[in-house]
């Protein structure tokens, strides 16, 4: 069995080495990495199926090293960050982070969500190993479970893992309703106390993503009071 290797991007060494020692009682292969630029280096040179990301770090932030790393791979991101705002946390999952912490951070917690991004990672990895994929078309969009690929009158739609994740959800269930909470629980596959905010945050950028506005919600419609239902 492949053994999991996560990248710790930390330059801060005692935090680096200290998720090192929680996460390596789980049985991951850790590498580190003290910036951003030995962040994207070890990626180009490793199969990483995980990374745990700092956004303040010399040389690369961790904002440009997640755009880069999203250019190319699906593995999951989590943001640790001193950064505590709630638009630092909106813009770490804008930019297609699947999680963020914020430090000071609990090493238990910490494993526990790594443990769950990669269950879900897994069962994603699986599911799009099937013998049948569906294309889902739809007025003008096409969503390609097969390529995660979304194209809007024949033009490429760039979302992030999230973003994508959400939009195939909703429109594999045309007209059914799903709450915030639904939505988070099939796309992240936990329970949050605020997945709303973060559901709402990702809606809002697809809705963007695909030019629509605020009075003009063609493809995600909002049932006030309940959730958000596919409107192709």
């Amino acid at each position: 069995m492949k053994r999991i290797t996560i990248l710790i991007a930390d330059d801060e060494a005692e935090i680096a080495d200290l998720i090192e020692l929680h996460l390596s009682k789980e049985g991951y292969h850790i590498l580190k990495a003290a910036n951003g630029n030995e962040a994207i280096q070890a990626i180009h040179t490793h199969a990483i199926d995980l990374v745990i990301l700092d956004i303040m770090m010399p040389e690369m932030d961790g904002y440009e090293v997640t755009r880069q790393i999203r250019g190319q791979h699906q593995m999951p991101i989590i943001f640790l960050s001193a950064k505590t705002s709630d638009m630092d946390k909106i813009t770490g999952l804008v930019m297609g982070a699947d999680d963020y912490m914020t430090k000071p951070f609990n090493p238990m917690e910490l494993v526990a969500r790594v443990n769950a991004q990669l269950r879900r990672s897994m069962q994603l990895n699986q599911s799009r190993s099937g013998t049948t994929t569906p294309v889902i078309e739809m007025g003008g969009l096409v969503i390609d479970s097969d390529q995660r690929s979304i194209s809007l009158y024949g033009e490429a739609i760039e979302l992030t893992p999230k973003e994508f994740d959400i939009l195939y959800l909703l429109a594999s269930y045309p007209k059914k309703v799903f709450s915030a909470e639904n939505i988070f629980q099939h796309v992240w596959g936990e329970n949050y106390l605020e997945s709303g905010n973060t559901v709402m945050v990702h809606i809002a950028m697809v809705r963007k993503k695909l030019g629509e506005d605020k009075n003009k919600n063609k493809w995600i419609k909002t049932i006030w009071g309940v959730g958000y239902t596919f409107n192709g």
